[in-house]
């Protein structure tokens, strides 16, 4: 086992490799499949609105409303079977960091002091492996779903219209700047706290071992973990509003620019209807990049902390930042 533990990969990224590398291609595959699906119903969409209703005809309208309904049963079946194996592959990293974390139980004191060694196990069993191995499955797959979805719809918008969507675009790039320097407030703060943690493992563990109660060392860690939460909170939420303001800008945009154009007859209304879809059918992608980019940097973090602290413990080598 310690041969296990020594070899543990000095970087995430080669961790998930390891531990998922057969998965992650048929993770990729079916990811390529939902993003080329994702533009067919904004399509689907305009057409129903310029062609059928312009036209009168109702088979028309019937046939491209179940077009549109089976595309979204499609796009959402392959969907539901790609986050069913996600969580599957991301399971089964958890279970690999809990068993070799588990297996250092018996040789953990050759080079720390017991209550330390008990408190940051105990810490990294429960806590500190779960986001690490829940990261695996999504390690992938998941920028290059949201980025395949991201250029599929912005694509087909710039096809409709260029300008407006460059306006639409214009108007959420400030996200570009700031998610960022936050997400790096967030990571540090993060750090931090799983430190933190680890202290008040191992003073939990000295205490009920040598019978030492070192009450107010053990609140201040506690109050600090507090803080450390609400400055996570605080930065997060603030983050997710001003990204929430920005769709929105740009739905204004859409709407105030397209509606002008459907009066210049430049554009049809379809398109207009498209666009505004278009840019909701964004906002879900584009938030799920920035959560992925979010949990990257987190994981990365907590994977360099969990390989630092298995090499202190089972005398392996430690991770590269």
């Amino acid at each position: 086992m310690n041969d296990r533990i020594a070899a543990l990969p000095p970087t995430l990224l080669g961790y998930v490799l390891r531990v998922s590398g057969r998965h992650q291609t048929a993770l990729l595959l079916l990811s390529v499949v939902v993003f080329l699906l994702s533009a067919v119903p904004l399509e689907i969409q305009r057409r129903l609105i310029n062609d059928a209703i312009r036209n009168g005809s109702v088979s028309a309208i019937v046939w491209l409303a179940l077009a549109y309904f089976g595309v979204a049963l499609l796009e959402g079946g392959i969907k539901l079977g790609l986050n069913i194996y996600r969580s599957r592959v991301s399971e089964i990293a958890v279970l690999d960091l809990r068993r070799l974390v588990s297996a250092l139980t018996a040789d953990r004191l050759r080079a720390v002091d017991k209550s330390q060694a008990e408190g940051t196990e105990i810490s990294m069993v429960l806590t500190e492996v779960e986001p690490v191995g829940g990261f695996v499955g999504v390690s992938i797959s998941e920028p290059l779903l949201q980025g395949g979805i991201l250029a599929s719809v912005f694509g087909y918008l710039v096809f409709l219209e260029p300008l407006l969507a460059m306006l639409c675009a214009a108007a959420i790039s400030p996200q570009l700047v700031f998610v960022p320097m936050m997400q790096r407030a967030i990571n540090q703060r993060a750090a931090e706290r799983i430190e933190t943690l680890r202290g008040v493992g191992a003073n939990i563990v000295g205490a009920q071992s040598s019978g030492v109660q070192a009450i107010a060392a053990q609140e201040g860690r506690i109050e600090q973990v507090f803080a450390l939460n609400m400055g996570i909170f605080k930065i997060k939420f603030a983050m997710n509003f001003v990204m929430n303001l920005l769709h929105h800008l740009s739905v204004a945009t859409a709407l105030g620019v397209g509606g002008y154009y459907v009066l210049q007859g430049r554009i049809e209304a379809g398109t207009v209807v498209a666009f505004v879809s278009g840019i909701g059918k964004l906002n879900d992608p584009w938030g799920d990049l920035v959560n992925w980019f979010r949990e990257m940097t987190a994981t990365k973090m907590r994977y360099r902390l969990l390989a630092d602290a298995m090499g202190v413990l089972g005398g392996g080598t430690r991770a590269a930042t």
